[in-house]
């Protein structure tokens, strides 16, 4: 399914500030492969983190956890939140970078927002997705902060 036809499935809700719609911001929505490339481009690379399938057969770029930009995303940075949080608000709000999970998800969709989750999982489990994450761990040094050598550059 192309990022298009995802944005069609999982309109944007209204915006909230309530207690459920802020608790969604305590673990970051996922950007679908092609809203990633558009936020590597803005210049937002370095406040992404790198979250691994439960098998490691694939990775996902996402908003990174407070503390854990720049990096694999760790349970430890899970109690500070979003890194686009900011005095309630979503930095990324109007900025058409958003993610779409997080457009998506609200308290009125409550229940919902698994199948947008595991939709977008899908267009990171692509070529496509896994390439992303291969420029994004280049482009920002997270391979060799990690002493991880690339052997095909």
């Amino acid at each position: 399914m192309s990022s298009i036809d995802l944005a069609r499935k999982y309109p944007p809700s209204k915006p909230c500030s309530c207690d459920i719609c802020l608790s969604y911001c305590k673990r970051p929505g996922w950007w679908t492969v092609e809203e990633a490339a558009r936020a590597i481009e803005a210049g937002y690379a370095g406040r992404m983190m790198l979250e691994m399938s439960p098998e490691y057969t694939f990775g996902v770029l996402a908003p990174a956890f407070k503390g854990c930009e720049g990096n694999l995303a760790l349970q430890f940075f899970t109690p500070m939140g979003c890194t686009f949080l900011k005095d309630n608000l979503c930095e990324l709000y109007g900025t058409g970078i958003q993610p779409l999970e997080c457009r998506y998800c609200h308290h009125a969709r409550q229940g919902k927002g698994e199948k947008c989750h595991a939709d977008i999982e899908k267009d990171w489990f692509t070529k496509e997705g896994q390439k992303l994450v291969i420029h994004w761990c280049t482009s920002t040094g997270f391979f060799e902060r990690q002493g991880l050598i690339m052997a095909c550059r």
